[in-house]
C-alpha cells in the first residue's frame, strides 16, 4: 500500500510537469525556445482560480486556466514571429510579467498580497487520492506526451512543425507556411502549460503568490533532458516527480533538516543535465528566424 500510495503521488505531482513539457517540446522542435513556460504556467493558475471564482465551476477553471496560458503565448509570439525580439529576453520577460501581473490582480481581485479566495474542485467530498482522479485534468495529462508522439510522428502537422524547426528554409520551398506553424505550436504550448498551472490551481483550491515555484523551468529541463522527444521529455518529467515524492516522504521521517529536502528536485535536475545535456542535439532552428 505504501508503494502504492508513492505512485500515486508521483503521478499527481507530474502532472503540472507533463503538461507544460509537451508544451515546451512541441513549441522547441518548431525552432521556438520555450523559456515562458513559468509564465504560462503562472498565468494559468491565476486565470483558473479566477474562472473558478467567477463561475462557481470547476470546469470554468480548466477554461480559465487555458485562456490564460493562451494570452501569454499570443504575446511571446507576437514578439517573437511578428517583431522579431530575443526569444531568450522575451520568455525572461514574460516570466516576471506573469509573477508581477498575477500579484497585481490578486491584490485588485482578491485584496490580498499572498493567497485568493477559495474555489471549487472536482470530488470534493472524497479523500485526496479519490479527489485526484476525479480531475479531468489528471487522465488529460497522462495523455497527452503519448498523443503529442503520435501527432510529432504520424500526422502531416507533426512532419511540419519538425521541418519548421530543423530547416525552415527548405520547409519554405515546399510551400510550408513556417511563420503560422509556429505560431500554432506557441499557442497551443500556452494551452498545455496554462492547463498544467490550472491543474495547480484546482488541486490547491486557490492561486497563491508564485505557487508555480520554478516548475516551468524544470519543465523546460525535462524537455532538454528528454533530447526534445515527448516520451523521454515525459520520462524525464516522471523522474523529477519521484524526486519530490522522495522528498515529502523524507520529510515526514524528519531524518534532515527540511531546507536540505528541498533541495532533492533541484540536485536530481542538475544532475540529470549534467549527465545527459551534452549528448541531447537541439533543433538546428531552435531559436532562430526562418
Amino acid at each position: 500500500m505504501k508503494l502504492l500510495s508513492m505512485v500515486e503521488q508521483t503521478l499527481r505531482i507530474a502532472i503540472p510537469y507533463l503538461f507544460a513539457a509537451a508544451g515546451g517540446t512541441l513549441a522547441e522542435r518548431s525552432g521556438i525556445v520555450s523559456l515562458a513556460l513559468e509564465g504560462y504556467m503562472l498565468a494559468g493558475a491565476f486565470s483558473a482560480v479566477l474562472g473558478g471564482f467567477m463561475t462557481g465551476s470547476a470546469w470554468g477553471a480548466i477554461a480559465g486556466g487555458a485562456f490564460g496560458g493562451l494570452v501569454f503565448a499570443a504575446l511571446h509570439a507576437l514578439a517573437t514571429l511578428r517583431f522579431k525580439a530575443n526569444q531568450i529576453v522575451i520568455g525572461v520577460a514574460l516570466n516576471l510579467l506573469a509573477i508581477g501581473a498575477t500579484r497585481l490582480f490578486l491584490k485588485l481581485v482578491f485584496h490580498s498580497s499572498s493567497n485568493s479566495a477559495r474555489v471549487s474542485g472536482f470530488g470534493e467530498s472524497a479523500s485526496a487520492s479519490v479527489a485526484t482522479f476525479a480531475n479531468p485534468l489528471f487522465f488529460v495529462g497522462l495523455l497527452t506526451t503519448p498523443a503529442l508522439a503520435w501527432m510529432m510522428k504520424r500526422t502531416a502537422f507533426g512532419l511540419r512543425v519538425r521541418a519548421a524547426g530543423e530547416h525552415p528554409r527548405a520547409a519554405e520551398t515546399l510551400g510550408v507556411d513556417v511563420g503560422r506553424i509556429r505560431l500554432v505550436a506557441v499557442l497551443v504550448s500556452g494551452v498545455l502549460a496554462g492547463l498544467g498551472g490550472a491543474y495547480l490551481a484546482i488541486e490547491q483550491h486557490q492561486f497563491t503568490d508564485e505557487m508555480t515555484a520554478g516548475r516551468g523551468f524544470i519543465a523546460l529541463a525535462a524537455v532538454i533532458t528528454g533530447s526534445w522527444r515527448p516520451v523521454r521529455a515525459g520520462v524525464a518529467c516522471l523522474l523529477f516527480a519521484a524526486a519530490e515524492t522522495l522528498q515529502i516522504q523524507l520529510q515526514t521521517l524528519a531524518v534532515l533538516p527540511s531546507q536540505v529536502l528541498s533541495m532533492i528536485p533541484y540536485v536530481v535536475t542538475l544532475i540529470v543535465l549534467t549527465g545527459f545535456v551534452g549528448r541531447s542535439e537541439e533543433p538546428a532552428a531552435l531559436g532562430k528566424g526562418a
